[in-house]
């Protein structure tokens, strides 16, 4: 093929598999807000101390479903560890957590089938839970970091929770994966056109090789739960095996540079010890289990037909009509980015604004901003993602206690 083709290929591919995924995703997106609206993490986190199995069961059971990926889960672990949760049970909703997700468990079965799409959730629950109780046992003297005094805070009215469904959904939720979302599928796209099918099965490489490969470069690195999935599905298309195809939807969501640093900084060495090693241990185990010991043909000849099934058959109005809906959201979440980037703050008050390292997403900025809100002397708080501050404003504001709580939370008050 010469260049033309080649990108011809690409962007067609590109279209598919966005349009394949776009139908499941923006059910995922819609039951994402039902559970944010109306399961918020202040409701949970009295749930995730006591006994160390039962608190480690409970935190996995919620946080499996939960639309959060690890940047997003990072803040809410920490707030749930500073408002009680004990170690044990911050540690596995941190685990099983990140790795799926209502979204990525209906895209998982759009591209990959049903067998994945059972198994996904599974090994998220047993990781988090085995993850969850080591930690228990082995942090149980340690001091725990006692909670923030809380204000009283008005409940939604179910008016006020139906917009935020369709706020937090189709809005704040896809501004925060959309990005790797889209390299997913890029990533995706351009393995479809320059590797040849079964190229890895041509080069022969073990199955344990090819998984130790992909956990050594999906640790560091971060991708979301959803924008694992095309990645994932064409490399099997591609020849790696289902096992190891399995240990990037696992440790790819759950581990990146900075999930490692705010864990260290947080719970402590002995926590991170124990996440780094579950998350390691149970990819590697699973994908051996999917590689050996399950039926072979019901996760690489299931997934290979799902994927030529969609890639040899035109595209269908619902999801042709959902990928451009889907297109229209993500440019939406773009433009209002661009829009809070260069909109003029005329505040009436003064106000101190201070540098912190380590906010990505809309749950940092929610997070750091209810925290710094229960500080009594605080009028009003606002954090500016883009430029990577926050602004208090208030009399006689205490900048040693806004960064006290800010580094309690596991970011970096510069």
């Amino acid at each position: 093929m010469n260049i033309i083709e080649y990108i011809s290929s690409f962007f067609l591919d590109f279209i598919k598999i966005l349009c394949e995924m776009a139908p499941f995703l923006l059910l995922g997106f819609f039951f994402a807000g039902l559970l944010y609206a109306f399961v918020p993490s202040k409701n949970i986190e009295r749930y995730l101390n006591g006994n160390p199995l039962k608190s480690s069961v409970l935190a996995a059971l919620f946080g499996i479903p939960l639309p959060l990926c690890s940047c997003g889960v990072i803040p809410t672990g920490t707030a749930l560890y500073k408002n009680g949760a004990s170690k044990g049970g911050t540690v596995s909703f941190l685990i099983s957590t990140p790795q799926t997700g209502i979204d990525s468990i209906l895209a998982t079965f759009s591209l990959m089938g049903l067998p994945f799409t059972i198994i996904r959730p599974f090994a998220a629950l047993i990781t988090g839970v085995i993850g969850g109780f080591m930690t228990n046992i082995v942090t149980n003297k340690e001091v725990e970091i006692k909670s923030i005094e809380k204000k009283g805070k008005k409940d939604k009215t179910i008016s006020e929770k139906i917009q935020l469904v369709f706020r937090y959904g189709f809005v704040d939720f896809i501004q925060d994966i959309s990005k790797w979302l889209i390299v997913g599928v890029v990533l995706a796209a351009i393995i479809s056109v320059l590797i040849p099918n079964n190229f890895f099965e041509l080069i022969n490489i073990s199955p344990i090789y090819q998984m130790l490969a992909i956990l050594v470069v999906s640790i560091p690195l971060y991708i979301c739960a959803t924008g694992s999935i095309p990645l994932a599905a064409m490399l099997i298309l591609k020849g790696v095996s289902p096992g190891a195809a399995f240990v990037l939807l696992m440790a790819g969501p759950a581990t990146n540079a900075a999930t490692i640093t705010m864990i260290g900084r947080v719970l402590g060495k002995k926590s991170l010890l124990i996440y780094l090693s579950t998350i390691i241990i149970g990819a590697i185990g699973f994908g051996l289990l999917i590689d050996y010991v399950l039926p072979y043909e019901w996760f690489s000849e299931i997934s290979k037909n799902h994927l030529y099934h969609n890639h040899e058959t035109n595209l269908s109005w619902w999801q042709i009509t959902s990928g451009i809906i889907l297109s229209g959201l993500i440019i939406n979440g773009y433009i209002r980015k661009c829009i809070k980037r260069n909109k003029v703050n005329n505040n009436k008050f003064d106000m101190k604004i201070i540098k912190v390292e380590g906010m990505t997403c809309s749950h940092c900025k929610s997070n750091v901003e209810n925290n710094i809100s229960k500080l009594p002397f605080v009028k009003n708080v606002k954090v500016d993602l883009v430029e990577k501050t926050v602004s208090v404003e208030g009399e006689q504001v205490e900048m040693n206690k806004v960064k006290e709580v800010i580094n309690s939370l596991g970011y970096k008050a510069e």
